[in-house]
């Protein structure tokens, strides 16, 4: 094989490639709605307290939502039948209105937020099993807010049977500091919403602020 041959082997290839994230399987991949909803006239933003019953964390504030599964067509059928499931409500009941940017969380997840409206008085029923009880923030105290900023640092730890042998002897074995990122956080009466959580907040009230001056929100 020469040169030639490689350079339009490619040529015919590479146009074609997607942009997909190559490492995806690697990643807890999950998709939110982020839910306007109209409360005494006003447009807000709902949340949901988790259950302590679940194992990954309970008690922490979130978006409707959770793991996108083989039998979902898409990230946000994955994101609207989450939000079915978890508030009670009907599929009818909810309208997409749009994506936001994809989020890639240092903890492992690969996250998909989709802004949705949830139809006005709208009886929801939230399933205990995975929502201790739901909360609603007014959108134009989001606008207002200035989140709290911490950091915190990634690190990497070799597991057993990791080959050092093919690496320089000066390889640290011990958890070896990666890079910091930032937490951001929100708070509302008792409740402080932060995290992953709070990072797609942010980009959507930055979306609010920067791009839908003037227009009604519902």
């Amino acid at each position: 094989m020469d040169t030639h041959t490689v350079r339009r082997a490619l040529a015919g290839a590479l146009p074609n490639q997607s942009g997909k994230i190559v490492n995806a399987e690697d990643y807890l991949q999950a998709a939110v709605t982020i839910p306007l909803i109209e409360i005494a006239g006003q447009p807000s933003i709902l949340f949901e307290v988790r259950s302590g019953k679940l194992n990954w964390q309970p008690g922490d504030i979130c978006f409707p939502g959770g793991r996108i599964e083989n039998r979902d067509s898409s990230p946000l059928e994955a994101a609207v039948r989450e939000t079915v499931e978890e508030l009670g409500v009907k599929k009818g009941d909810i309208a997409a209105l749009g994506a936001l940017d994809l989020l890639v969380s240092p903890i492992g997840v690969i996250l998909y937020p989709y802004v949705v409206h949830i139809t006005t008085d709208v009886a929801l029923v939230p399933n205990m099993d995975e929502v201790a009880e739901v909360f609603t923030v007014p959108l134009d105290f989001l606008l207002a807010a200035k989140p709290q900023t911490a950091f915190m640092e990634t690190a990497t730890k070799p597991l057993d049977g990791f080959p050092f042998e093919l690496l320089p002897p000066a390889y640290p074995r011990g958890y070896r500091g990666r890079a910091k990122y930032p937490v951001l956080f929100y708070q509302y009466n008792h409740y402080v919403i932060w995290g992953v959580t709070a990072r797609v907040l942010a980009a959507f009230i930055g979306i609010c602020q920067n791009r839908m001056s003037g227009y009604p929100l519902l």
